[in-house]
């Protein structure tokens, strides 16, 4: 796989929970859990399940923080 996206970070899928038409995919990336949230056909496409090594991509313009 080559993509232009440099911030890729090969883990591990601890869990999918799927909705109604999208899922929540969470990836252990070294101890810390990363979510995407992805469509249901994209998880069976990409054969997604626990256990399956992947890399997440991160490709963003903003990344926000807020407080209270």
């Amino acid at each position: 796989m080559r993509i232009s996206a440099r911030n890729q970070i090969k883990g591990t899928v601890t869990e999918v929970r799927k909705g109604a038409t999208t899922a929540h995919v969470l990836v252990d990336i070294g101890g810390q859990v990363v979510t995407s949230s992805i469509t249901n056909d994209s998880v069976d496409n990409l054969g997604l399940k626990a256990g399956s090594s992947v890399y997440v991509v991160i490709k963003a313009s903003d990344v926000m923080i807020g407080v209270d």
